[in-house]
């Protein structure tokens, strides 16, 4: 009986034996996710009749309809033995205007500059595996800017010196902020404290200077007042201090070369958009199309962000008057609509400002567009900064570290990680937000785009619906390479997702 028995006891592993060929490959998967059940089947069948609909349809309009060329309407008209789909020969006759708006003709090399400088650096900066990430980084932040600005509009601005006392009272500002990475004990010391208050002193009287006249003096071939003039002294005073007090307290091995970068920023901003370049002037006024759409979402972006962890940083703050006002700030933008902002930025803010001081329309636009974009990107990073665990905090602060270290080098980086999509959401809300400057004048890529409607050179009936698949395309386009941008990088950080 036993011998009968071990006959049928396996002595070693068994293979599995493989899944059953309608369980495997393309017609498996087809039947496993299609047709598992027959409300499937019927819900398959239904759904890919709509889509094969919709598909042919766009295909006779796009397609197979369509006139790709052609100098004037009557290309695009139907006739009794044609009917015409879309009007690509419109697209093609006025994509230079949807690019650039009515910029000079002869001056768009330098828009087509700036674009290939804004692709050459956001391209290696978001591969992760390019080097030289801090260089990229401080090419595209901090130079990037500053030559776009003096070629799209010819530089040569008159900067006046209460302006140039503002500028160097920021530099002021982030030296200190600085500082307290490189050294945890230099905010105890006699020269740090009073780097403070005369950066405090350089924001207030520079700030001061635009309200209250006094006499005007020359220095440095520019022109002061003698109040803004003692706020660059008390800036240029404040980052001396600051960085003579760091130097004796950095720790050993600390790299000090970053203290003098906000100086160099505040100088290089101050000369290149001062000095003559020899370009003609382009007023904002000419510009449009895709210009002005990538100059408003762009800025927006880049603004609100850094904006917005400040805020963040500010509501969950333990001193009282910084959370009010950080509160107060946060709510009143979140419940103000965007077009409302717009119009206060365009109408209201003038009227603000002191006499003999005017913003560019543009530049009103940027500035109440990042403000509204920081309040919302606040709370997405509130969000990153309460899902951090007590530990973390606890942590960091047995480890001695400062306030901003801990939340440099510790919180803010695990924050950030954890609310990548709402960032990337609140961008891509952002971008397609910037078509609401249409309504106040302003000509960004969809404007543009219906501006070209009433030419009596391409009036046609297929015209409107032409330029905007073209327009929601374009949209399209960028927002979808956000989104999937935004997947790789949680992927690759391995959030987002379980294992």
């Amino acid at each position: 009986m036993e011998e009968q028995v071990a006959r049928f006891v396996a002595r070693g592993q068994i293979e599995p034996l493989p899944p059953p060929a309608s369980e495997t490959g393309a017609f498996g998967t087809v039947r496993k996710h299609l047709f598992a059940t027959p409300f499937d089947a019927v819900l398959t069948i239904v759904c890919g009749l709509l889509v094969a609909y919709v598909i042919n349809g766009l295909v006779q309009w796009g397609i197979v309809n369509a006139v790709f060329t052609g100098s004037d309407r009557t290309a695009c008209l139907s006739t009794e033995t044609r009917e015409v789909g879309a009007c690509w020969a419109f697209v093609g006759a006025k994509f230079d205007q949807f690019l650039y708006g009515t910029y000079p003709l002869d001056e768009r090399w330098r828009v087509q500059l700036v674009f290939f400088a804004l692709v050459a650096l956001i391209v290696p900066i978001a591969i992760p595996k390019v080097p030289f990430k801090r260089l990229n980084a401080a090419l595209l932040f901090l130079l990037f800017p500053l030559a776009a600005l003096v070629l799209l509009t010819g530089g040569r601005f008159a900067m006046s010196g209460s302006a140039i006392g503002v500028v160097f009272a920021l530099a002021a500002a982030a030296t200190i902020f600085l500082a307290t990475g490189r050294s945890t004990t230099v905010m105890r010391t006699g020269a740090m404290k009073v780097a403070l208050w005369l950066a405090v002193l350089a924001f207030v009287v520079s700030f001061a200077s635009f309200y209250i006249n006094s006499g005007r003096i020359l220095f440095l071939s520019y022109r002061f007042e003698m109040l803004s003039l003692v706020g660059f002294a008390a800036a240029v005073a404040s980052i001396v201090l600051a960085i003579v007090a760091t130097t004796r307290t950095a720790e050993t091995g600390s790299s000090l070369l970053g203290l003098y970068l906000p100086t160099i920023a505040a100088l290089a901003f101050v000369l290149i958009l001062t000095s003559n370049f020899g370009l003609e002037f382009v007023p904002t006024n000419l510009w449009g199309g895709l210009l002005i759409t990538l100059t408003v979402a762009l800025t927006g972006i880049t603004a609100s962000l850094p904006l917005g962890i400040l805020l963040a940083l500010g509501r969950m703050s333990k001193m009282p008057a910084v959370r009010l006002l950080c509160v107060i700030f946060i709510e009143f933008w979140r419940g103000v609509p965007l077009i409302t902002v717009l119009f206060m930025a365009n109408f209201m803010l003038p009227l603000l400002l002191p006499a003999g001081v005017s913003f560019n329309q543009l530049l009103r636009v940027l500035v109440g567009v990042s403000l509204f974009a920081a309040a919302y990107m606040a709370e997405v990073i509130r969000g990153g900064l309460q899902a951090i665990p007590k530990g973390q905090y606890e942590g960091a602060d047995a480890m001695a570290l400062t306030y901003w270290q801990k939340m440099r080098m510790i919180i803010l980086p695990q924050a950030l990680t954890l609310v990548i999509p709402g960032i990337v959401n609140t961008f891509i809300g952002l971008f397609k937000d910037t078509s609401l400057v249409y309504i106040i004048g302003l000509a960004d890529l969809l404007g543009t785009i219906r501006r070209g409607f009433g030419d009596p050179i391409w009036i046609t009936p297929s015209t409107p619906a032409t330029g905007l698949v073209f327009g929601a395309f374009a949209f399209w386009l960028f927002c979808f390479s956000m989104s999937r941008y935004s997947i790789f990088i949680e992927r690759r950080l391995a959030r987002g997702r379980k294992h």
